[in-house]
């Protein structure tokens, strides 16, 4: 972006809320000669302000600062000035005190416990990656693929004596690591500055600095520059839903609330201690903005994930039991936030088309990632936080304990995430999550991935499942890479390597995540043996049929209905040898049969390894010209699909109320009729404790030939997803 103003223009949209480049006038920048800078701060209550550095001896009265624009911007140039010299702000308050602060927009800051800005010029760097910023232009995210590596700096790796990687070194190893494992993007953990190792990040202090603890900006520039020049996408977790108090920050910023709203009913945010942003006032919007657009600019960053949101939307977050602001209309929504939230995708997405904007919002706030015009914040994903806590518990229990709910519905463009939040603070890393023995651990840490691969939304991973770490993470210190000495952890990564390269290479894993036509349900109705099978769609209808068997139990004879006549190939299997499994394969032939099935008039017999999930494509058979989908494959579904949406769409609609007393009749009476009546089978010999009903079901699941209609299918459907 580039965009020449002059101050009056500068000040103007500043002042107004729509600077999205106030990091190029605010700040330290350097004019004319090369050792002449120019210093401007926002403090619009301070009696006086003056320029303190290393370049004048911390003198308080040596640089004064004089009143620009409409007398709240403070403006002072100084001669001799070098890169790398610190300086900080010294406010005199209304009440006299002297206030001594860094600079809100401060390139480059000390290495903590340290604090002060450090003067530095971004336009030295010489980037490489014009190729990957041209070819992101040409990319629908949204039918890309896309497989996060999540990655926080300071414990990916360290060296011998326990220090961190600076910036390059990180460069110079993980960019190998995640290309030979074939992810397609790293997300990192916060990297602005910040004064609180055990924050991670997520409290920062300097919005335009990325972090002192790794290096310099020059040093960061070039990992984002190794990234794209190795094909892969690099994403920042931007959090803004609070900051500090450090008095050198920006809490009462010349004395006044500048930064934190007037109301501390609003600003505080009393459990964490910490303060919220005023997302109404107009320089603090144009600051925020600013900061968005800095390191797309500035460090070509290609995605933004706004960490809890839910904490800007609600005036009521973090305030159980405790009083809280209302807004306007009495309400507990935060419409500021809201107002904001949309004018940030909206700025982002005008000037920047192919950056990614990400949602972490716990909530079942409505339409996160539809667009600002309809009514939506303007998110292109959210993270589905309801999935992930949901599969983790499921599989976290003993398989014969397992009751299975699959479905989350195509209300938004989802990740899929496995992120550092589930694996911290004694909640266990995820291998040690699974249940079972050792050996048997691995097995489901197999199948997990294999299936959360094949489920509808982009993925995510935190660093360290792909080895089988055993610990939890630990900010201390690096991942626990000696597990790679043992056969079992190297197979396991080997098995994630060959599993990324399948997702990366087949577009029907991720080319349709938000609609119906990308999933076709074959089989989910054999809760008693945890079998599901299903059929992922690219948008030439080309298929991919998966097969999961969530239990340590081996089904031989299995019959699975399938929609061509000919010859199917199994192109992925958890339970190989290779991957550390038993090494049961059905092999890459398997002839159908005339047995009808599922829907299907044919079906394939197949072997189920134990705690297994098996991909299926047809070889033989099909017509591969042949243009299909799934209203033409089968328009009757479809409709009926249709209608299954807008029954979910009305109990959605009801989650918000405290009884079903409360609801139309209409939809109580709907909540009724898709109330799962399934009971849950505690142990494959527990079928005697069923009612007599559901034992003839079970017998009736166990049989390898009994045709299902596709409507039966879609019922059974609609009460798991209720």
């Amino acid at each position: 972006m580039q965009n020449v103003m002059d101050e009056k223009q500068h000040l103007q949209a500043f002042y107004s809320g729509n600077s999205c480049n106030a990091y190029e006038y605010m700040g330290s920048h350097r004019v004319g000669d090369e050792n002449c800078f120019v210093f401007r701060v926002w403090a619009p209550n301070a009696l006086s302000v003056s320029v303190i550095g290393s370049f004048n001896n911390w003198d308080e009265t040596a640089n004064y600062m004089s009143r620009i624009g409409n007398g709240d911007v403070w403006e002072c140039y100084i001669n001799n000035v070098n890169q790398y010299d610190s300086y900080k702000y010294c406010i005199e308050a209304k009440d006299y005190r002297r206030l001594y602060k860094s600079d809100p927009y401060g390139f480059h800051f000390e290495t903590r416990p340290n604090n002060a800005s450090r003067v530095y010029c971004l336009d030295n760097f010489r980037w490489n990656d014009s190729k990957w910023l041209e070819s992101r232009k040409n990319i629908n995210v949204k039918e890309a693929p896309m497989n996060v590596y999540e990655v926080h700096i300071g414990s990916w790796r360290r060296y011998p004596d326990g220090n961190f990687y600076d910036y390059k070194e990180l460069a110079n190893q993980l960019v190998p690591y995640v290309k030979e494992m074939s992810y397609t993007h790293i997300e990192l953990m916060p990297v602005m500055e910040y004064p609180y190792d055990g924050s991670w990040g997520y409290q920062p202090t300097g919005y335009f600095a990325p972090t002192s603890r790794y290096g310099d900006p020059e040093g960061f520039m070039y990992l984002v520059d190794k990234c794209h020049q190795n094909g892969i996408g690099v994403i920042i977790d931007w959090p803004i839903s609070q900051f500090p108090k450090d008095d050198y920050a920006l809490a009462l910023f010349d004395g006044t609330c500048c930064y934190e709203y007037h109301d501390p009913l609003k600003a505080n945010r009393e459990e964490k201690g910490t303060l919220v942003f005023d997302y109404s006032r107009y320089e603090v919007i144009s600051f925020l903005l600013s900061s968005a657009a800095f390191w797309i600019e500035k460090y070509h960053i290609d995605g933004l994930r706004l960490d809890n949101v839910a904490a800007m939307l609600y005036l009521d977050y973090d305030r159980a039991g405790k009083e809280s602001a209302k807004n306007q209309f009495g309400g507990k929504e935060n419409l500021e936030a809201v107002a904001f939230i949309q004018r940030l995708n909206t700025s982002l997405h005008r000037l920047y088309p192919s950056v990614i904007t990400f949602a972490e919002e716990s909530t079942a706030w409505p339409m996160i990632t539809k667009p600002v015009k309809e009514g939506g914040l303007g998110f292109d994903f959210k993270w589905n936080m309801g999935w992930m806590n949901d599969m983790l518990h499921y599989m976290s229990l003993d398989p014969f304990y397992r009751p299975f709910s699959f479905f989350y519905a195509f209300s938004e463009s989802f990740v899929l995430p496995i992120s550092h939040d589930v694996v911290v603070y004694g909640k266990k890393s995820l291998f040690s999550k699974m249940p079972g023995d050792f050996n048997s651990k691995f097995d489901q840490v197999r199948i997990f991935m294999a299936y959360t691969m094949m489920h509808p939304g982009k993925k995510l991973t935190f660093m360290g499942a792909e080895i089988g770490q055993m610990e939890e993470w630990n900010t201390d210190s690096e991942l626990a890479w000696s597990v790679l000495e043992y056969p079992k952890n190297k197979q396991l990564k080997h098995f994630i390597k060959c599993l990324n390269r399948f997702y990366a290479d087949n577009p029907p894993m991720y080319q349709i995540e938000d609609s119906w036509k990308g999933f076709h349900w074959i089989h989910h109705d054999d809760y008693t043996q945890c079998v599901l099978a299903f059929r992922r769609l690219d948008k030439n209808g080309n298929g991919i049929i998966v097969v999961c068997n969530f239990l340590p139990i081996k089904r031989e004879g299995y019959y699975i209905g399938v929609p061509y006549k000919g010859a199917y190939s199994e192109v992925l299997n958890t339970d190989l040898a290779e991957y550390g499994g038993s090494g049961i394969s059905n092999g890459h032939s398997i002839a159908t049969e005339d047995v009808p099935m599922h829907g299907y008039d044919q079906s394939i017999k197949l072997t189920l390894p134990p705690l297994s999930v098996m991909y299926f494509v047809c070889v033989e058979g099909k017509d591969q010209n042949e243009k299909i989908n799934v209203a033409e494959e089968d328009k009757e579904t479809m409709e009926e699909l249709i209608e299954l949406n807008e029954k979910i769409a009305e109990i959605e609609e009801t989650e918000n109320s405290d009884s079903e007393a409360d609801l139309p009749p209409k939809v109580r009476e709907k909540v009724k009729e898709t109330k799962p009546t399934q009971p849950t089978v505690s142990s494959a010999k527990g079928e005697a404790d069923l009612p007599p009903k559901e034992q003839e079901k079970s017998e009736e699941a166990k049989k390898p030939a009994q045709a299902v209609p596709l409507k039966e299918d879609e019922e059974a459907s609609e009460k798991s997803k209720a």
